[in-house]
């Protein structure tokens, strides 16, 4: 079975989609708090094959040639998104290779707007 690990802001409600897999979260392992670089390197010596992550830079600060972990990198962290597409982030957990690297991009969320306050407007 196929291990993966849910980086620090990775929702929650993601380890739903993906069964059939071990999913662990950073912080159940006391993994909280790394930098992108230990957490990639502890990831692969804990013979996890798939590291899940929100953070859109960690592709370009770490260079994954030779190493056994495949990154998923979801364009959001928007739970409300990313539950209206869990097929994008299964498809891409399960074609994920070693020291490869895939996006799951997601349609940006709507813009919430307040509303004006009458009395304080100019």
């Amino acid at each position: 079975m196929r291990r993966i690990l849910l980086d620090e802001g990775v929702p929650v409600g993601v380890r739903r989609f993906l069964t059939g897999y071990s999913v662990e979260f950073v912080p159940e392992i006391g993994w909280a708090g790394r930098t992108n670089g230990d957490l990639i390197n502890a990831a692969e010596q804990a013979d996890f094959d798939i590291m899940v992550t929100c953070d859109k830079n960690i592709s370009y600060q770490n260079n994954l040639i030779g190493k056994n972990l495949a990154l998923v990198v979801l364009s959001t962290n928007h739970w409300a998104t990313i539950r209206t597409a869990p097929e994008r982030v299964v498809e891409a957990v399960n074609e994920a290779v070693p020291g490869g690297f895939r996006e799951v991009m997601f349609d940006r969320p709507p813009l919430r707007r307040r509303r004006l306050n009458p009395s304080t407007e100019c």
